[in-house]
């Protein structure tokens, strides 16, 4: 599998190579002032700097908002970076043919684009080297890929100057071009679907939980990389082919109360008796949900989730939660009409909870017995919060005061 693996990358950076070739050249020809006699060295020398500076923020800006989900969503960014990339290579092409302060924002756009690769190709080619080092010899791979990667660049820098010296006319040129990268783009697209990581994220439980429940039986990770979408949007919530709504894990409490007090003051009844009750609801889980949107009314609007984990929430409780909401959502989408006071979704919450109860501990026998990664949380794709619960001890059922939740900040 990983020596068939590593026919597309190696051909992806062999088109990449080639391609630096066109880029390099169109623009020292033209992009930092050559042949223009109202250039000069201190303008190309501080346009230089300028796009250091903004593609340095651009790496911190996006490792703050991303860097959780780099990990968890491996796959979809790391065929981002070459889209990032890419796009950097067409905009340095375009931007001598635009006048000099668009230009100099393109240049700007493309240096960002570029230090955003260089974050998501980064920390996305550290978690698959770490997938493909089975015996834990990620040095040795790292090692040697860089060794590959070396032979390759020097063959397409080598292809790519005996190309361009026989191409002279712009067209020809933009032609290579495009259908250099769009074969780059094709292998790397053809080599992350092939990758088959055995960890759960969002899209990989959707896709078991949903067989699981339809067949009984539990996909294999190479069955379920043919059936993941690189480029998935976060938080869907999709049952085979179908999207049901969304949802966000790691919620803050005070989101879900809120809600709740939209929920109470439209039907005239307490908000505090709506906490208990969805505390009530969950309080042998290490989780509580509450769907924010998507019933109640008349108007039709995609559900969406909140799921707020408690204090120790295990990765099998984030996976847990999230088969939860796919469940909950997938009922609202087919009978949300019977949804429509909060006391149904009350009953619809507790009586899909006794589902996901029933066929939980099958669920996860079946993913160990087929070689799945349970111990590695991948659900969370940002920083999230933990619910802290303080049983009221005057309460004979168990229930929790309101005021007794409070949430702390995980350091992920």
């Amino acid at each position: 599998m990983y020596s068939f693996l590593r026919r597309f990358p190696r051909s992806s950076l062999l088109c990449h190579r080639f391609v630096n070739s066109f880029a390099d050249m169109h623009i020292h020809d033209s992009g930092f002032g050559v042949g223009d006699a109202n250039a000069s060295a201190t303008s190309a020398l501080l346009l230089t700097i300028l796009q250091d500076c903004v593609g340095r923020f651009a790496t911190i800006i996006f490792a703050y908002r991303f860097g959780i989900a780099l990990e968890a969503e491996c796959k979809k960014y790391r065929f981002l970076a070459d889209i990032f990339n890419d796009s950097a290579m067409v905009l340095d092409c375009l931007s001598p043919a635009f006048p000099r302060m668009v230009r100099v924002s393109l240049l700007c756009l493309s240096g960002s684009l570029r230090a955003l690769c260089g974050v998501a190709g980064g920390a996305s080619k550290a978690s698959l080297s770490v997938h493909f080092a089975k015996m834990g010899n990620v040095g040795e791979l790292n090692a040697k890929d860089s060794s590959q990667e070396t032979v390759i660049s020097l063959l397409g820098m080598l292809a790519g100057s005996v190309v361009v010296s026989r191409i002279t006319s712009p067209s020809t040129t933009w032609f290579s071009l495009i259908f250099l990268l769009g074969v780059h783009l094709a292998t790397n697209y053809k080599a992350v679907r092939c990758v088959a990581l055995r960890t759960l994220n969002r899209q990989r439980t959707c896709i078991l939980f949903s067989w699981f429940q339809k067949t009984g039986t539990i996909l294999s990770p190479k069955q379920v990389a043919c059936r993941e979408r690189v480029l998935e949007k976060d938080g869907v919530l999709r049952w085979g082919d179908t999207a049901y709504g969304s949802a966000d894990v790691g919620m803050r409490f005070a989101t879900i109360l809120a809600s709740l007090e939209r929920v109470a003051d439209n039907e005239k009844n307490s908000a505090l008796e709506l906490t208990a009750e969805l505390a009530k609801i969950f309080r042998n889980e290490k989780f509580l949900l509450w769907p924010s949107s998507g019933w109640g009314g008349s108007r039709r609007i995609p559900t969406n989730i909140h799921i707020c984990l408690k204090e120790g929430a295990t990765a099998r409780d984030q996976v847990k939660a999230w088969s939860h909401a796919l469940l909950v959502s997938r009922e609202i989408s087919s009978n949300g009409s019977q949804y429509a006071v909060s006391a149904a979704m009350m009953e619809m919450l507790r009586s899909t909870l006794c589902q996901m109860d029933e066929c939980f501990s099958k669920l996860m026998i079946s993913l160990v017995e087929g070689g799945w990664d349970l111990e590695t949380a991948a659900i969370e794709t940002r920083s999230g919060y933990r619910l802290a619960v303080i049983l009221d001890p005057s309460s004979p059922d168990g229930t929790v005061q309101a005021s007794s939740h409070k949430e702390q900040k995980k350091n992920l």
